[in-house]
């Protein structure tokens, strides 16, 4: 009886420290999502009573709305680049550098973009893309013999979704390099010497059969957290290549929910919007996460 109660009592500390997590995720997540779905069901525009419409949004977002069903498409392509490429970049960069002798030095200037404003990080990379001779893209380009004129990365709509997906993939790797640095730091070395010892010599094979089933959690996490992160990009994008973008090459689906909802106050609309992104989101998470738990 002492065991368990004091089985109980630790658990209660734990549970106590977690409390005002799952009181702010509650109010902040949980009850936004609900509120969500039921202003998706109805007509409110801020201005006047919200009038119950059913599925009306839906059926007007999926099957009238041109705009949403390109932004569909550019984040679906966006997302299908971006966070792969995330993913594979910010764990190959982790796992090289947890080989260095300096690696906190390389970790904080990998892990720095990720923490400053992604505004601020627009302004330099619309300096490195500006539209003139003098961008460093556009004159490096020039003085190569590869164009004659300078291009319009940030307005013409064959280049800015080629900019916005180069800018983000430098943003975002941030978080997942740190977590899977971590992740890599905690693997016993004692574990690779055995591995020697079993006959596992070249650095892909200890990688394969010792590394991957080690940083499983950290893997599971930077996945959806890649996906997460791809299907929510907007300031980037908007910050490149402004709202709406021309010919809306670089529209997506959270600047078709701020453009309804903070332009146009169509709050029942825009809560439609949302709930297709998480139900989109949502189910990509369970996939990602039944992959990479499986034990194959």
């Amino acid at each position: 009886m002492k065991t368990k109660s004091m089985r109980f009592r630790n658990h209660a500390y734990g549970y106590g420290f977690m409390l005002p997590f799952f009181v702010l995720f509650f109010l902040f997540t949980i009850i936004p999502v609900f509120i969500a779905a039921g202003q998706s069901l109805t007509n409110y525009n801020m201005m006047q009573p919200a009038r119950f419409v059913g599925l009306n949004n839906f059926k007007l977002l999926l099957l009238d709305d041109d705009i949403f069903l390109t932004a569909i498409k550019n984040t679906f392509v966006f997302a299908c680049i971006t966070g792969p490429l995330c993913f594979l970049l910010s764990f190959f960069l982790a796992w090289v550098i947890n080989q260095l002798r300096f690696r906190t030095v390389f970790a904080l200037s990998f892990y720095a973009p990720s923490i400053m404003s992604s505004v601020a990080i627009s302004v330099v990379w619309l300096y490195f893309f500006s539209g003139d001779r003098y961008g460093l893209v556009n004159n490096l380009l020039i003085n190569l013999g590869l164009i004659s004129t300078p291009i319009q990365w940030t307005q013409d709509a064959n280049y800015i979704m080629t900019v916005i997906v180069f800018v983000q993939i430098f943003t975002s790797m941030g978080t997942n390099f740190l977590v899977f640095l971590a992740g890599l730091q905690n693997v016993s070395r004692e574990l690779y010497e055995a591995g020697r010892i079993d006959g596992i010599g070249s650095r892909w094979a200890e990688l394969r059969y010792l590394t991957f089933p080690q940083v499983k959690p950290q893997l599971l996490f930077g996945a959806i957290n890649a996906i997460v992160g791809s299907f929510g990009v907007f300031d980037i994008a908007v910050a490149i290549a402004g709202l709406p973008s021309p010919n809306y090459a670089g529209h997506t689906i959270v600047a078709h929910l701020y453009d309804y909802a903070f332009i146009r106050f169509q709050m029942g609309y825009a809560s439609a919007v949302a709930v297709v992104l998480f139900a989109i989101t949502f189910i990509l998470g369970k996939v990602v996460m039944r992959v990479l738990r499986s034990d194959d």
